[in-house]
């Protein structure tokens, strides 16, 4: 991957490499991706590895199952990866919806499978 896993998904990782929330795949709403998937968010949305597509530095994390996916940055200088909302129509604009992996699925978990970024 040429980065590390901030402490939040090691953990995941270790436990489980990928998960499909609320629903078995290919209906869930949330897809964990597996490690073996994880990659550039402009490579799962655009196909194309050109810095025109966005930041090199941000990971499809979740496939959302509707073209669109939860991506993290590998470039915070945090301890933990910022995730954010990459809406295929608006990418690479994209707005910060977690702090962290934990904060996101702890998140996602109460969801009852909706996008909690995006309101009621």
């Amino acid at each position: 991957m040429g980065w590390n896993l901030d402490a939040d998904l090691r953990a995941f990782y270790l436990h489980c490499d990928g998960a499909a929330l609320f629903e078995p795949v290919p209906d869930a709403d949330y897809r964990i991706l597996p490690l073996a998937e994880l990659r550039r968010a402009r490579v799962a949305i655009f196909g194309r590895d050109e810095d025109a597509y966005g930041s090199p530095s941000l990971y499809a994390l979740v496939d959302m199952q509707d073209t669109n996916y939860v991506v993290i940055d590998v470039a915070s200088k945090a301890s933990r990866y910022p995730l954010f909302d990459a809406f295929h129509e608006t990418f690479p604009q994209a707005d910060q919806i977690a702090p962290s992996f934990e904060d996101f699925l702890a998140r996602a978990l109460k969801s009852g499978g909706r996008s909690f970024w995006l309101g009621a």
